[in-house]
């Protein structure tokens, strides 16, 4: 079954199948992504929605990145999943998806960077 997962497998196969993040890297030019999740509560406050502070972890959002970029609705279940976890804090007026592209020059960082929102949702006022 190695054998097999290791010539046709995919990630989700593993340990019978090839575990592609420790297998491949990036060109040695090529930008770094660092993807976060991030949310504007109604005071305007800038809020990081990540796993402590939502129970969702990062790995989950990006996996689902196409389904939420495709319908950007469902990132109010991270403002709920917030607003479950902090009762008393003001509500989530806004979710966005960034990603954060850090500068690679011959493998090294060079201290540069450039966000992207891939996708944003806004409460109905």
């Amino acid at each position: 079954m190695l054998l097999v997962g290791t010539v046709w497998g995919q990630d989700d196969h593993f340990p019978f199948g090839p575990f592609r993040m420790y297998s491949t890297s990036n060109p040695p030019n090529a930008p770094a992504p660092d993807t976060r999740v991030e949310g504007v509560d109604s005071t305007g406050t800038l809020i990081a929605l990540d796993q402590g502070s939502t129970g969702i972890r990062r790995a989950e959002i990006e996996g689902q990145q196409a389904r939420y970029a495709a319908e950007p609705a469902l990132l109010r279940q991270l403002a709920d999943a917030y607003a479950r976890r902090h009762p008393e804090a003001p509500a989530m007026v806004e979710v966005r998806i960034v990603i954060r592209w850090y500068g690679i020059t011959a493998g090294r960082p060079t201290g540069k960077f450039t966000d992207e929102t891939i996708v944003s949702w806004r409460a109905a006022s």
